[in-house]
């Protein structure tokens, strides 16, 4: 359980979702010292270190492959429950690193995007592309929040039954990029309007349904031609395994990796405050929409891993490296104090702002 005892210090108080009522951010004005004092106190943590980068996700990795080994090799239950709850853990961490991906300098970590792609990217069929590219729509100054944003949708203003499907949906993830890089990438190679079909509807990691993505160009076109090649022949051969080793195997895989997606998309529910109904806004009403869960919250390394518990401090500073985040949040909150914009980002944890938004989309509009 997150962490709900909250201390509160000059430097770090914590927002109240029950007392926060949800309201529209559009006409919030930036706040132009937070804004100065974000670029100008975190110069010198801009560099993304190598010697992080790749321990982190290898370890990350080393650790989700074993348990999902382990889960498939142990027949007593409480040792295969217990691989199976690594390998959706350290799967989830590994797998986020897509989204440092679509923010560091391509020249920044040498081969590290070739090698996230062969080690984690391609073997659970989501390689890099599928985020590259879409992401940084979401980070777009005029189209965050909007029906452009393939990263929003008004949670918050929707029906209450939408927030259950919504992270119900997470779990066919998985099941679903099989059957695109098994079956529909390779019959879309020789069937063009399906090709089109599917990179416009379903080779995006999006949530809003009315995105549509162009189609790539130049150098991307290259990299999304070698990296759709690895994704087929490995969803291929996975369900080619089946005639070799059985149903099992793959079924416990599928079920680990449907863990990471699912937890994956809880953390989606609460980054946002999603309670923009379609207008531009402002960088700092775009964080006032987003959220930081810092400690005391012991366990948001765990469900918000890579730096994303910093959420609303990322959207200020895009492209600042996950370990740096700490330290930049550190700063600011020292030089601005807390009474002021900075701090309104700031919450205790994740199931006081699970139920926030629930009872947002319970109230009438």
């Amino acid at each position: 359980m997150t962490a709900q005892n909250v201390i509160e210090t000059p430097f770090s108080p914590l927002a109240d979702p029950a007392t926060a009522a949800p309201g529209p951010r559009a006409g919030i004005p930036d706040d132009r010292e937070l804004l100065r004092a974000a670029v100008e106190l975190t110069r010198d943590l801009t560099t993304a270190r190598a010697a992080i980068y790749w321990p982190d996700m290898l370890v990350s990795a080393a650790l989700g492959y074993g348990g999902v080994a382990g889960a498939i090799l142990f027949t007593h239950p409480p040792a295969a429950i217990l691989c199976a709850v690594v390998g959706v853990l350290g799967l989830y961490r590994a797998m986020l690193f897509i989204h440092e991906l679509t923010h560091i300098h391509r020249d920044a970590l040498p081969g590290f995007r070739f090698g996230w792609n062969l080690l984690v990217g391609i073997p659970l069929l989501t390689p890099s592309f599928m985020y590259e590219g879409v992401h940084t729509l979401h980070h777009a100054r005029t189209r965050y929040g909007t029906v452009e944003d393939p990263e929003y949708l008004p949670l918050a203003l929707m029906k209450p039954w939408t927030l259950p499907l919504f992270v119900v949906t997470a779990l066919l993830l998985p099941a679903a990029l099989l059957i695109r890089s098994a079956v529909l990438v390779p019959l879309g190679a020789v069937i063009p309007p399906l090709r089109r079909l599917v990179w416009a509807r379903i080779s995006a990691l999006s949530i809003n349904p009315a995105f549509r993505r162009r189609p790539p160009e130049g150098e991307f076109a290259r990299m999304v031609f070698w990296q759709e090649l690895g994704a087929s022949i490995w969803a291929i051969t996975l369900i080619a395994s089946v005639f070799a080793f059985g149903l099992r195997p793959l079924l416990i895989a599928l079920v680990i990796a449907s863990g990471a997606a699912l937890l994956n998309q809880i953390r989606t529910l609460v980054a946002h405050l999603w309670e923009n109904e379609g207008e531009t806004m402002t960088v700092t009403a775009q964080y006032l929409d987003s959220v930081n869960v810092p400690p005391p919250a012991l366990l948001a390394p765990l469900w918000a891993p890579v730096g994303l518990r910093y959420h609303a401090l990322h959207h200020l500073l895009p492209s600042m490296p996950y370990h740096s985040l700490a330290e930049a949040h550190r700063r600011l909150s020292a030089h601005i104090g807390g009474r002021d914009t900075y701090a309104k980002a700031s919450y205790p944890g994740l199931f006081p702002l699970v139920a926030r938004l629930a009872r947002s989309t319970m109230g009438g509009r």
